[in-house]
């Protein structure tokens, strides 16, 4: 009697333990990791399935990021990254990759195919180092329209390797009106304009992350009719900078949180914060870093800034900071000791929280 109440047992909490990574769980949790000026966003299911988007810098900060990634993988109780997004070939997304997966299982490498723009790190990464990650996992190019597997999630591609959804997303596809006043920038032959954009759907929650894509690829995106529709929770495009984040784009998402992924003097310029603040609909803007280059002017209450630098000053600017350039430009203020990310937890019904974890703030955004 008593070996049959032992194998009962046993059988008992062999049929109740979770098959995925982590027991599931009723939000969806996302990771908004400081790599300084870079973008590594982790996505996490309620069945503990995953979805990094990109891995930082490369060269000597290549640990570091790493680091600073592998702490939120740790936080949600990961033991692989079941998919990694590389949103475009430029040296702040895919830098840390190799150092992370050896850290790490990635099982499923997805970005938009060949580079555009020629440069000495990315050339020889794609030739020599990203076909040994992939070569024993799986890899996919991702094309618009496309739909990445993650349980409970809807996940669809809309931008890749300079295309763009031609169908509009459910309940998507009203006229968009800005779309009048657009002014069209420069053509962008870069890579930032390959950009692969998400558009993530949790029950009554909706999230969106473009990438670096830029400001004449949004208006592809977005016009004549807006194809992918409203937001909860806007990713900040190409860390804030004025290339990117078209109002064809941010106003017409009227998200009611957006999320900026920037550096100390990497985004955050006036131009580009003037949209963003603008925004119909816009609660609230959190900063991953306090940005030189919006000073006071710009910039957002403190709580709502997850990262400072290393050496404070007495004093805060009031204007913004013009971007230093040419050779003899000092470098950005330093900050590698503790890097905190921005959560944010969403729940079935459209309600989410968003959590900086450098001062413990929180705030509840009901549903819609």
């Amino acid at each position: 009697m008593r070996l049959a109440t032992s194998c009962f047992l046993i059988a008992a909490v062999l049929a109740v333990a979770p098959a995925a990574q982590k027991p599931a769980g009723r939000t969806f949790d996302m990771y908004v990791v400081d790599v300084e000026g870079g973008n590594a966003t982790l996505f996490v299911s309620p069945s503990g399935e995953s979805l990094l988007m990109d891995t930082g810098n490369g060269g000597a900060a290549a640990g570091r990021d790493a680091d600073r990634i592998m702490a939120a993988v740790n936080e949600a109780g990961l033991s692989r990254i079941d998919h990694l997004i590389t949103t475009h070939w430029h040296g702040d997304h895919f830098g840390a990759m190799a150092e992370l997966a050896g850290r790490i299982p990635i099982a499923h490498f997805i970005d938009h195919g060949p580079s555009v723009q020629s440069q000495p790190a990315s050339d020889a990464f794609l030739k020599d180092v990203y076909p040994t990650l992939y070569a024993k996992s799986k890899r996919t190019i991702a094309k618009p329209g496309a739909r990445i597997p993650i349980a409970g999630l809807d996940w669809r591609v809309v931008t890749s390797a300079g295309e763009s959804i031609k169908t509009p997303l459910p309940g998507a596809g009203a006229p968009n009106a800005l779309c009048a006043a657009h002014k069209p920038q420069d053509h962008d032959p870069t890579e930032n304009a390959q950009s692969i954009g998400s558009v993530v759907t949790f029950g009554r929650f909706k999230a969106v992350h473009l990438g670096d894509l830029t400001w004449n690829e949004e208006f592809d995106l977005m016009c004549p009719t807006n194809r992918i529709g409203t937001a909860d929770v806007f990713f900040v495009t190409h860390h804030g900078q004025p290339v990117s984040n078209a109002p064809v784009a941010v106003h017409a998402l009227r998200a009611r949180v957006a999320i900026m992924n920037n550096g100390t003097r990497k985004g955050g310029q006036p131009a580009a914060m003037q949209v963003i603040h603008s925004a119909p609909g816009l609660e609230d803007l959190w900063q991953v870093h306090f940005s030189l280059l919006s000073g006071q002017e710009y910039t957002v209450p403190g709580v709502f800034i997850a990262n400072l630098t290393d050496d404070q000053q007495e004093f805060m600017r009031v204007a913004p900071l013009a971007p230093p350039t040419g050779a003899g430009a000092p470098p950005p203020p330093v900050h590698n000791g503790t890097a905190y990310w921005i959560k944010v937890s969403a729940r079935l019904d459209g309600s989410f929280t968003v959590t900086n974890a450098r001062n413990g703030f929180s705030k509840s955004y009901r549903a819609n």
